[in-house]
């Protein structure tokens, strides 16, 4: 009875109709056009209301009076209208009229750009108006829609569906709909904090919309914006190396604020660049408004076409200051075919300039939850909500509220669940998964076609796996699992069966448990440095068996989780049993005559019958972590999203111990600690690095399985974004270790700083990538490598190879080699 008066309620209020007094209007040019998101405030007041997308809005007045209505719209007269209300509702339109710009008291000669003295002295008080407001407190909200068009019925064989109702006949609607309430707290220079008071999202009255105000903040007093890259901001300290500057004109405000309107284009076409207009005040060389694009190539994110961002401000007397109200970020996207485009709205409102903040006001938290924050009506939302809904967003939320208890139920999701469970044959290449959404249990098969490999050891052998997974079904996070795989080789003609269980506890400090066990084929090197695809690949066409593999049978406890904001570590432990394997096949599919398969015994390559350790078993132990400095996080009811801080590096740390070895030789302890980070350098680029050092004690004559072995390569392939953690040219175990040993690795990525000056290579939106990895080890000489690399190389939107030109250089011996970079091979797990 209950929710049927608040669904009547709600819909009272979207056909444009409120419970509480109401001020209601149309905001429209003089064409008659409706102009959407214009700030409507009471005069002497930053807070009010502001348009949607109709141009239709409600300002919250409750009582009879004489108030002065406030108009303001960027690129429109200021306009100002008195009224005296003695009924409620109170319907007042306004008609803005586009401002008068004017370039008759500019003088303009080809020796001087006015546009470019204008944006000197903007840049010159850059720093000083960013820090103009060193703290406050304000109410934000957010609204996010995303629609869809054209979406395929099927993407690799399997159903799509309409999306949870989202989807019409013709394939398009919108798929994501949501609205926050926060208040915001801000103190100079990176203090923030977040506390969400509503949260809604349309289909589900369970979820939590993930608009925040920290993802929603572009500023372009700082150099750079981060929109998935860095963008180099108009206002930036080097702006004049990538921006044109025009004036356009010039007007003034209805308080005699003269505003200079500045076109703002990019010198060099794929620079990481916005477009558009900038409106700068003079005197003051604050910014009073912003609408300016750029594109997804500039973001590195192929997927978006253009993004468009206009920021509305008002002037704050008590900051002296221009302070932004609203901000929407517009965007379109396609690939596949598949087109669509959205819209982010902020609100800000009740700006406070002089908080009081104490010590425990701020902390590493920056987003949390009030209680039942997704519990609120249809009532709070009419009287809270700064911008009316569309009837577009009307429309889904009533059809989505309508038939969420449908999809919920079982009948529904048991239909569902027949349709997509249905075995095809697309389910033999990509494998099968059955599901049971009501009870939250599937279970996976992967696909032993896809899962084929050739070795030396094994021949062709083929993998099959299998997961039973089981969800609690509420937002904690709680799941478990069993899993297990079985492999056979054909030329080892043997079975290999392993498996576990695994739990995870909540998704806070995300505790997990695995116990594991079976027997597997295990290579050398644990991180696995070179995958199965890749080296069958070589082995069947180029005689080159790469993969070196022993026999491993285990029993396993691993036991990980954040233990407080920023540290995470895991302890693990068990019996393992290791046996050499051997080489039980010499040819393959092409035998190229006077290349010889290598054993499979890294010491001595040509020793066939030579094995690299003695069969042995032996009790392991490991704890390691990584410390993640300076780490902030969001806090969602039920689960944790760490925010990693680029200013600090991240230390890891790894301790193993082998004991009670069937051979006392093998016994040992190996320490690790290693040192990573990345980090933006101004408008030059991305800057990486890692450096590990270990050493190893307690061990007479160390078992060839417990060395440390580096991340080489002896193939033209990468398969990683970055190379931060392997070498290019270094052969997968020549300089594996038992002793101290020292490995750094630096990469800096350009951006485009570099080859985006140069014309017509400018055009190709490369970037430069210059690298270099060292090793030291206490019985090797040192081994070095520098490169040189082309990245982003590609057509249109896909853009994931990346070229390198390797030179190495140990023993007084110099080599060289060309990797192609075949960066979604990472994806796909390949």
């Amino acid at each position: 009875m209950i929710r049927n008066i608040h669904a009547l309620l709600f819909l009272c209020f979207a056909a444009g109709f409120s419970v509480y007094p109401q001020v209601t209007g149309t905001v429209t040019n003089a064409r008659g056009e409706p102009l959407p998101y214009v700030n409507i405030y009471l005069e002497g007041s930053v807070t009010g209301t502001i348009t949607n997308e109709n141009g239709f809005y409600e300002l919250d007045i409750s009582r009879p009076g004489s108030y002065e209505i406030v108009f303001q719209y960027l690129g429109y007269q200021k306009t100002n209208k008195n009224i005296h209300p003695e009924s409620f509702p109170f319907e007042l339109n306004a008609v803005l009229r586009e401002e008068s710009i004017s370039l008759q008291e500019v003088l303009i000669s080809s020796e001087d750009n006015p546009a470019n003295e204008i944006m000197r002295n903007a840049i010159s008080a850059r720093e000083q108006n960013r820090q103009k407001v060193s703290e406050y407190t304000a109410e934000f909200y957010s609204r996010g829609i995303w629609r869809l068009q054209n979406a395929p019925e099927k993407i690799l064989g399997q159903e799509v569906g309409d999306l949870g109702g989202s989807l019409d006949s013709t394939r398009s609607g919108v798929i994501y709909l949501s609205e926050t309430l926060s208040e915001i707290a801000y103190r100079a220079p990176d203090d923030f904090k977040e506390k969400i008071l509503a949260s809604k999202l349309s289909g589900n009255d369970n979820g939590f919309s993930l608009n925040s105000a920290r993802e929603a903040n572009i500023s372009f007093y700082n150099n750079t914006v981060n929109l998935n890259s860095n963008l180099i901001s108009p206002l930036a300290d080097y702006a004049f190396d990538y921006y044109r500057y025009q004036l356009e004109g010039l007007f003034y405000t209805s308080d005699g604020r003269l505003i200079n309107k500045i076109l703002v284009t990019s010198k060099r076409p794929g620079s990481r660049v916005f477009s558009g207009y900038l409106y700068i005040e003079e005197n003051s060389w604050q910014i009073y408004g912003v609408e300016l694009r750029t594109t997804g190539e500039a973001m590195n994110v192929p997927v978006i076409e253009q993004l468009f961002i206009k920021q509305n401000y008002n002037f704050a007397e008590e900051a002296d200051m221009w302070v932004p109200v609203t901000q929407t970020v517009d965007f379109e996207f396609g690939m596949f075919g598949i087109t669509g485009n959205g819209r982010f709205t902020a609100v800000y409102r009740d700006y406070d300039f002089s908080p009081d903040f104490d010590r425990n006001t701020f902390s590493k938290e920056i987003l949390s939850f009030t209680p039942e924050a997704n519990k609120k009506d249809s009532l709070f939302w009419s009287r809270y909500r700064p911008i009316p809904l569309t009837a577009e967003e009307s429309t889904d939320y009533n059809k989505k509220d309508s038939i969420q208890e449908i999809r919920n139920s079982r009948t529904y999701q048991d239909s569902v669940d027949r349709v997509r469970n249905r075995f095809r044959l697309s389910n033999l290449v990509f494998g099968y998964t059955y599901r049971n959404s009501f009870e939250d249990w599937s279970l996976s098969f992967n696909s032993p076609i896809w899962n084929t490999y050739v070795n030396t050891v094994q021949g062709f052998n083929s993998t099959l796996k299998t997961s039973y997974r089981k969800s609690t079904g509420d937002s904690s996070g709680e799941y478990w699992r069993i899993f297990s795989s079985m492999n056979y080789g054909l030329s080892e003609d043997r079975f290999r069966i392993a498996g576990g269980f695994q739990q995870q506890f909540n998704s806070i400090s995300r505790p997990v448990l695995v116990i594991s066990g079976g027997s597997i084929t295990k290579q050398f090197n644990e991180n696995e440095p070179i995958s199965e695809s890749i080296n069958g690949i070589l082995t069947n066409y180029f005689n080159r068996n790469y993969m070196k593999l022993y026999d491993l049978q285990f029993f396993r406890l691993k036991y990980s989780r954040e233990w407080f904001n920023g540290f995470n570590a895991s302890v693990s432990g068990g019996i393992e049993k290791r046996r050499p394997l051997f080489n039980n096949r010499t040819t393959f599919w092409i035998d190229r005559k006077g290349v010889d398969f290598t054993s499979n015994n890294p010491l001595e390559p040509f020793n066939y019958g030579s094995a690299p350790f003695e069969e042995h078993h032996m009790i392991w132990l490991n704890v390691s972590g990584k410390v993640h400095f300076g780490q902030e996080f969001y806090s969602y009811p039920g689960y944790k999203l760490n925010v990693p801080n680029e200013k600090y590096p991240v230390l890891s740390f790894s301790y193993d111990k082998g004991l009670a070895a069937s051979i006392g030789d093998y016994d040992f302890d190996h320490l690790e600690l290693g040192l990573g980070q990345e980090l933006v350098v101004r408008d030059k680029g991305r800057l990486g690095y890692t450096v590990k050092a270990g050493t190893f004690f307690n061990d007479n004559h160390l078992a060839f399985t417990d060395y440390k072995h580096f991340i080489g390569n002896q193939t033209p392939v990468g398969t990683t974004p970055n190379y931060l953690d392997r070498f290019l040219l270094l052969p997968y175990y020549q300089y594996s270790t038992g002793e101290n040993y020292l490995e750094g690795h630096l990469e800096h990525n350009f951006k485009g700083w570099i080859l985006g000056r140069i014309p017509g290579i400018n055009l190709l939106n490369l970037n430069l990538v210059v690298g270099t990895h060292q090793l030291y080890t206490a019985i090797h000489n040192p081994y070095r490598e520098v490169s040189l690399g082309l990245d982003n190389i590609g057509f249109g939107k896909f853009r994931f190879l990346r070229l390198d030109y390797v030179v190495s250089f140990t023993n007084g011996r110099r080599d060289t080699g060309f990797i192609f970079g075949l960066k979604f091979l990472d994806v796909l797990g390949m």
